[in-house]
């Protein structure tokens, strides 16, 4: 049988390091320790594996359940073998935190390790038009993977204010404290507004990454934040 499809490029990569991207879109995780994911982004997986819905793990983050109403659960994956994670075909990037923090928007959130902490952030500013605005904190020793829709684009905040969409808005350095300004005025508002009216703003020492490209708000979420609401149950 003969194909490009055969070809060497889509074969696997063979590696001994735990997260590894098999290309661009496409993330494999050896597991020698448990890593949670989100639920719907394993494509494909090797041996003996265990996928177990993760909870809150506190009664301050079930708590925070009621803030927001979208799906995007956590699930725990153990096991000996090799799993395969992707979603929207998405760039796949790793950060390997070394005792550090990021924050990041839930909906390009992929996997990371189980020691890794997580919580969820709310974002002020803006009102109650905004809607609920709520962003991963993940801090600590282990590999973060995310997903962009698009190839990004990383900003420096510290020379100048920097407004980026909060549906194309997918991580920045966690010293920052984006606040939610709305850029329209009450009349546009009345016209019919867009998404479009909500920012974040950044202003100090640090980065912001942006995708060129905005995810559509979930029904019922308001603006949303990057669909945090299932990572609680």
């Amino acid at each position: 049988m003969q194909s490009t499809l055969f070809d060497q490029k889509n074969l696997e990569v063979q590696t001994t390091n735990r997260f590894a991207l098999q290309n661009p879109q496409l993330l494999r995780v050896h597991l020698g320790g448990d890593v949670l994911a989100t639920k719907g982004a394993m494509v494909a997986y090797q041996g003996n594996i265990t996928f177990n819905h993760e909870g809150a793990g506190s009664v301050g983050k079930f708590m925070k359940k009621v803030l927001t109403s979208e799906d995007v659960p956590l699930m725990r994956v153990a096991g000996e073998g090799d799993v395969f994670f992707a979603s929207e075909a998405g760039y796949v990037f790793l950060v390997d935190l070394q005792g550090d923090a990021i924050s990041l928007n839930g909906r390009n959130l992929l996997a990371f390790d189980s020691n890794v902490t997580w919580d969820i952030r709310r974002t002020g500013g803006a009102g109650m038009m905004s809607g609920g605005l709520f962003n991963v904190f993940l801090q600590g020793q282990g590999t973060v993977a995310m997903h962009a829709v698009g190839q990004p684009v990383i900003l420096d905040c510290s020379q100048q204010p920097t407004y980026v969409d909060v549906q194309a808005c997918v991580a920045w350095s966690a010293n920052l404290t984006p606040q939610v300004v709305n850029s329209m005025n009450m009349k546009s508002m009345l016209r019919g507004g867009s998404g479009e009216a909500f920012q974040y703003a950044f202003h100090g020492p640090g980065f912001v990454v942006v995708q060129p490209s905005e995810w559509t708000p979930v029904a019922g979420g308001g603006q949303g934040g990057g669909g945090l609401g299932g990572l609680f149950n």
